[in-house]
């Protein structure tokens, strides 16, 4: 028998037959209380449902009758994927024949590492599959792009579901047609099979029936002991959050504090992982008080907690919990992603009302204007928002899971079928990764907050219209607001993408500092100066168009962190002693990183 490199393999090794017996009757047993629980839960889901819940057979069938209504260019299109398929039969027969190399008819792309594996390349047979897989994908998602008469939102919906399916049959997520698995295979005598099986079961019980997919050693991190461990107090909380203030590092702070609003979506310790890359243990390492908010992960008991509620017990209570610590009135503050989203319209309300403590505003890849939402936006529409609704109002909120699948589906090679083949098909055990594991420490969503939420912004961006949204009996308007802004996107985010973030500058009064970073949106902002990866750009101007923006900017390499520290130190306010938490006016409730954080969903 040949391996998939094509040498020989004549002295495979056997499964031990008593082994196996005994690992295929657990699996059997485990298997019979898994379908049990299932059918249980489908019959106690089943009101709940809709048979199309993502709203996606009725765009197929639009696709369908344009494509048919244009015959002419549908066998247009079929005839060039067959010219393709000669093509590659012919050089790979050619191949096969003489063993001499043939120029690839199409090669994936540098950034595809689905084919990363020798074998792709040296074994004909791989070699052919791979080249047809890639000719078939190019084939439907291009016949798909180019019907004519669709609408933007269905367009965007069929390309996004059309490669949903091919991501998902791509020859690389099956064991018999992915060399690196076949190997495996055969040099275990099956045994990767088994443990993958294993694994498969291990990871639906843990989700209880659902597939939550282990993405890393969930047994290697601990929050508060290896990760978020940056010293500090938690001085204040309410139903919605906690709020941290950080020990200092330094004899002298700036006078005015640093106050950070994470997204609720995801938990704050992102901006504080391993020592190496927090950006909080950093900042406050540049002498700066820290304070960051860690918001709760609710349950059906904050199900009517809204987007006011948020800024009324999250950031204005963040505000005069932070005044008290320090006695300090005059504050800077950090958006991230949501919670930038609900910085810009706490600044629109306190504009309103004659507020102006906060004296700068940093939001990193944070949306305000909602025209251009990307990939997200094929998740919102009526009949989307209707199924979701009827869904939380069973719980009265969304399962922590249900957003984290969501935002996986955007880059489902990286974040799913990676993990099926590591997993499931490889028989291996995830590698311990302090990212992948936040990423996995889901948090729920309110019902009536969640709501507001994408139909208020995602589906009808009221938020960008002045007075669109009213927020505590004022109209919220982010052209009045002038506050000093730091907007840090990423190039490559595929959740909040960098031109729709660009729009902001069109909008506030007040002067703004854009910078797009390299990378996506999590590992373009927590990337420390001492890991000199990815560059950064800055353009003093701000056009209208973000190309021209782009055209025109700077690029520095490495890490943005000191860009926006050089930007910051313009609001410092001057300097003080250092701040000890619970020597101001709020005394110690716990050590950080808190109990709201070590809350866990699935």
């Amino acid at each position: 028998m040949a391996s998939p490199s094509g040498a020989p393999n004549p002295d495979q090794p056997h499964p031990d037959p008593v082994e196996m017996a005994r690992a295929m009757s657990e699996i059997a047993e485990r298997s019979r209380k898994l379908v049990g629980d299932f059918m249980r839960r489908q019959a106690d889901e089943r009101a709940f449902r809709t048979a199309d819940p993502f709203n996606v057979g009725q765009a197929f069938m639009d696709m369908t009758a344009r494509m048919m209504a244009d015959p002419a260019k549908l066998a247009q299109a079929q005839m060039a994927l067959w010219r393709d398929y000669a093509e590659l039969w012919q050089r790979s027969a050619q191949r096969m024949m003489t063993g001499e190399a043939a120029e690839p008819v199409i090669e994936p792309a540098r950034s595809d590492k689905r084919f990363k594996d020798a074998a792709w390349d040296e074994n004909a047979v791989f070699d052919y599959i791979k080249q047809s897989y890639l000719l078939s994908a190019r084939w439907m998602q291009s016949t798909v792009r180019e019907v004519d008469g669709l609408d933007d939102k269905t367009a965007r919906k069929l390309d996004f579901y059309t490669r949903q399916f091919v991501d998902a049959m791509a020859p690389s997520n099956f064991a018999m047609t992915n060399p690196e698995v076949v190997r495996a295979t055969m040099e275990s005598g099956g045994e990767n099979l088994v443990r993958g099986l294993e694994n498969l079961l291990d990871d639906l019980e843990r989700g209880k029936g659902k597939l939550a997919i282990r993405m890393t050693d969930t047994d290697a991190f601990r929050v508060g002991d290896n990760i978020a461990v940056t010293p500090g107090k938690v001085v204040y909380e309410n139903d919605l959050m906690q709020l941290i203030q950080y020990a200092p590092a330094t004899e002298t702070v700036a006078r005015r504090p640093l106050l950070i609003i994470p997204p609720w979506i995801n938990k704050y310790y992102i901006l504080d992982l391993k020592p190496k890359n927090s950006f909080i243990k950093w900042a406050v390492e540049q002498g700066l008080t820290v304070f960051v908010v860690s918001w709760v992960n609710p349950g059906e008991e904050l199900a009517a907690k809204t987007f006011e509620d948020y800024m009324i017990e999250g950031l204005l209570a963040a505000l005069d919990a932070v005044e008290k610590a320090t006695g300090e009135s005059e504050i800077n503050v950090i958006g991230y992603c949501l919670g930038g989203t609900l910085l810009s319209a706490t600044l629109a309300w306190m504009t309103a009302r004659g507020d102006d403590r906060i004296k700068s505003a940093t939001y990193f890849t944070t949306m305000v204007d909602f025209a251009e939402a990307g990939e997200l936006g094929v998740f919102i529409d009526e009949e989307q928002l209707d199924a979701l609704e009827s869904k939380m109002r069973k719980k009265g909120y969304l399962e922590g899971d249900a957003m984290a699948t969501t935002f996986n589906m955007l880059r489902a090679n990286d974040l799913i079928w990676s993990f099926v083949i590591n997993n499931y098909l490889l028989g291996k055990d995830p590698f311990p990764f302090d990212l992948l594991y936040w990423n996995s420490d889901s948090t729920r969503m309110p019902a009536a907050m969640h709501s507001f939420y994408l139909r208020n912004m995602y589906q009808r961006n009221l938020l960008a219209r002045p007075g669109g949204i009213t927020l505590g009996g004022v109209p919220i308007d982010l052209t009045t607001v002038k506050v000093p802004a730091f907007i840090l996107s990423t190039r490559e985010d595929h959740i909040a993408p960098w031109k729709s973030t660009y729009a902001a500058t069109q909008l506030y009064a007040g002067p703004v500092k854009f910078c797009l970073a390299g990378s996506g949106h999590i590992a373009g902002v927590v990337n420390p100066p001492a890991a000199g990866k990815y560059a950064y750009w800055t353009n003093a101007r701000k056009p209208k168009s973000p190309d021209a923006w782009l055209k025109a900017a700077k690029e520095a390499s490495g890490s943005w962190w000191p860009e926006w520290r050089k930007w910051l130190s313009k609001f410092d306010g001057g300097s003080v002693p250092a701040r000890v938490p619970g020597d101001g006016g709020l005394k110690v409730i716990e050590d950080a990183p808190g109990r709201y954080v070590a809350v866990r969903g699935v």
